[in-house]
């Protein structure tokens, strides 16, 4: 239930943004949470932050044009919504997928004030994309098309405005052609505006391997505070993508066996664990399907189509893939099954039924905008080294990542506790998240 100070702000936000649905939902599990605050802190309801923090600073949609290899011109629309810069400048990836609206956007960028909030570092929230689908194009057909998109967003970013980053369909191939585009452009090797950059020039180590990385760093995190670990736990990553496979990765280091995981084609299970080079091979390198996995590991793996990977049991899941992607009904399944553990490594990947399922069940479960916020607290960790002109070893990095998602950890449950909700991660997230924020925007005048 919402707070009655927040209900009619609810009711605001439906009113002025008809039809996005994913927008209304990231906006409502925040004022879920917040109520208790306003309690303790009225000046934000008097400045009205709430209502602020709700209404992008700015929307940006333009016309993406651009010729395909028959020589017919494509036209694409994209998008950047610069959410909130009171702690920063904008910080947010770009995604490319045919599902990529305005609402989508909105919902990805509000989830990214409160997730660069709780980093703890000085970015603000913002999140951009396009309709476009990369599946199936040319190199040179994505190569067009991330020139003309560059071609319009180059004059609303920035290192000290606007930084994207990577999302769904946007991998380092798509990074480097934006950032070249941007270089070509403005005659300026200005490193600090995007992040996900290769190696070679100017990208940061980690950053490929941070989320699933941060996200499995997390849920460590979660099991310690219950007296256990990963070593001996089945677990299931949905996705096999840049994060699913990174989750896998660290996952097996710390002792878990990954018995499972898939793409929007259906899911394999490997009773022994996941082969992850061989993954990698199908996955990164090919550019094909899960169910080539099965064959080509054969033994006890196998495929299942159109199903919910969820149904495979596990102790600890980490939904890795989209939006939206775990139900009420899913999360039944895996509370039966046995799991005591969800980590999101993905954006919003469990529906409000399923989060309810979870908590009244006790399981411990990992909100996204505090579990996955490694990759943007890498990026900002790339900004940093472009600032200054240095680089830092895979080690540094992946300590630093280690150091901050233990930070997110240790105060998500501080401010659950302050608040009376002890263990719950979803209102820690969202009330620390929240605060950092709204106390900036109080100290800024009215931004």
């Amino acid at each position: 239930m919402l707070h009655e100070k927040l209900s009619s702000i609810y009711d605001n936000v439906l009113r002025r943004n008809p039809g996005e649905t994913e927008f209304h939902q990231a906006v409502r599990e925040v004022l879920e949470s917040i109520g208790p605050v306003l309690g303790k802190h009225p000046e934000y309801a008097e400045s009205k932050i709430i209502e602020r923090i709700c209404e992008p600073e700015r929307q940006i949609i333009f016309r993406v044009p651009w010729e395909d290899d028959r020589g017919e011109v494509q036209i694409n629309r994209g998008f950047r919504v610069e959410f909130n810069s009171a702690l920063g400048p904008y910080k947010g990836g770009l995604r490319f997928h045919p599902s990529v609206y305005l609402g989508i956007v909105k919902f990805l960028g509000f989830e990214q004030i409160f997730k660069n909030s709780l980093t703890g570092l000085p970015i603000g929230g913002g999140k951009g994309g396009s309709d476009f689908d990369p599946k199936g194009r040319s190199e040179r057909e994505i190569m067009r098309f991330c020139q003309s998109f560059m071609t319009e967003l180059y004059r609303h970013i920035g290192e000290y405005t606007d930084v994207p980053a990577g999302d769904i369909g946007v991998g380092g191939r798509e990074i480097g052609y934006l950032f070249g585009q941007y270089k070509r452009i403005t005659n300026r090797y200005e490193s600090g505006v995007i992040t996900g950059k290769g190696i070679g020039y100017g990208g940061a180590q980690v950053r490929t391997e941070a989320t699933g990385y941060g996200c499995t760093f997390f849920v460590d995190e979660m099991l310690k505070a219950r007296g256990t670990s990963f070593d001996g736990k089945r677990v299931v990553v949905s996705g096999s993508g840049n994060v699913a496979i990174y989750t896998i990765e660290k996952v097996q280091q710390l002792g878990g066996t990954v018995v499972a995981c898939s793409d929007s084609s259906g899911y394999v299970v490997d009773p022994k664990g996941i082969d992850l080079d061989l993954l990698k091979q199908i996955k990164e390198v090919e550019r094909l399907r899960v169910d080539v996995y099965a064959k080509r590991r054969g033994g006890e793996s196998s495929f299942v189509a159109g199903r919910s990977i969820w149904e495979v049991p596990c102790e600890v899941a980490m939904p890795s893939a989209t939006q939206n992607e775990l139900t009420g009904r899913d999360a039944e399944t895996l509370v039966r099954n046995g799991c005591i553990a969800v980590g999101e490594g993905a954006n919003m990947p469990t529906m409000p039924e399923g989060i309810k399922v979870f908590r009244e069940a006790g399981v411990a479960f990992g909100v996204g905008k505090a579990a996955n916020a490694g990759g943007v607290a890498t990026s900002a960790l790339e900004m940093q080294q472009n600032a200054s002109r240095d680089s830092w070893t895979f080690e540094r990095s992946e300590r630093r990542l280690q150091e901050i998602m233990q930070d997110i950890h240790a105060r998500c449950l501080a401010a659950a506790d302050e608040y009376g909700m002890p263990g719950d991660y979803v209102a820690g997230a969202n009330i620390d998240g929240f605060k950092r924020v709204a106390d900036a925007m109080l100290a800024l005048g009215l931004i």
